[in-house]
């Protein structure tokens, strides 16, 4: 599971690496990390059925309709992709094919080779950005204020050579959903049936190395 992570946010970036152009009136500051509740990018499709993709800001922590206060976020901020059609917070969303591209300079992870939480960081070697696969929905306040909020997808990362280090001994070895990059477009415009063929351990290359403490 991952609850923490630094997001792409340069413009350059967006565009070089994900083809998306972020409006030039908005602020894009650096921001290196990201938690629950935290605001950072996500990519999706243009609803004008143009089939564009567009880049938002939003909240990191899914908030459903029936969600009453922004705090839910703090429990929906993975979605496991065994059941992310079944669960109340997350069905609506998969089942409209409300799915994003969440872009990431890197994760945070905890490891207990050492016999104690250490915080890892994780990314692609070379530090090249990558996609996680992700959902989102519009959730509107008691006040009639919009926003965008997103979920990332998990899966289950058994045997795999990198994520099955991460986690408490006796937890179950999950990681996060990375998308090939040419499969962004048809992530998005897949059908749900179609979605979780996409859904698969990252077999590229990853770098680790032990983080310092939180910034939080």
């Amino acid at each position: 599971m991952c609850s923490n992570y630094k997001p792409v946010t340069r413009t350059d970036w967006l565009l070089k690496f994900f083809g998306v152009r972020r409006d030039f009136s908005e602020p894009s500051p650096e921001i290196e990390e990201v938690w629950p509740l935290g605001l950072a990018p996500f990519i999706r499709l243009h609803e004008d059925g143009s089939g564009n993709k567009l880049v938002e800001d939003g909240q990191f922590g899914l908030l459903p309709r029936f969600a009453t206060e922004l705090a839910f976020g703090r429990k929906t901020y993975n979605a496991r992709s065994e059941t992310v059609q079944q669960k109340p917070s997350f069905r609506d969303a998969w089942a409209a094919s409300r799915r994003c591209i969440i872009p990431v300079a890197h994760v945070f992870e905890q490891c207990y080779e050492s016999g104690r939480a250490e915080r890892w960081c994780v990314m692609q070697e070379g530090g090249t950005p990558f996609g996680i696969a992700g959902i989102y929905n519009a959730w509107t306040d008691k006040e009639g204020r919009t926003r965008g909020t997103f979920a990332m997808l998990t899966i289950n990362a058994d045997g795999h050579p990198v994520y099955a280090r991460f986690h408490a001994p006796g937890e179950e070895k999950r990681m996060v959903a990375i998308l090939d990059p040419k499969d962004y477009d048809a992530w998005l415009a897949c059908r749900p049936e179609e979605a979780k063929g996409f859904l698969k351990q990252w077999p590229g290359a990853l770098a680790t190395f032990r983080a310092p403490k939180r910034a939080r």
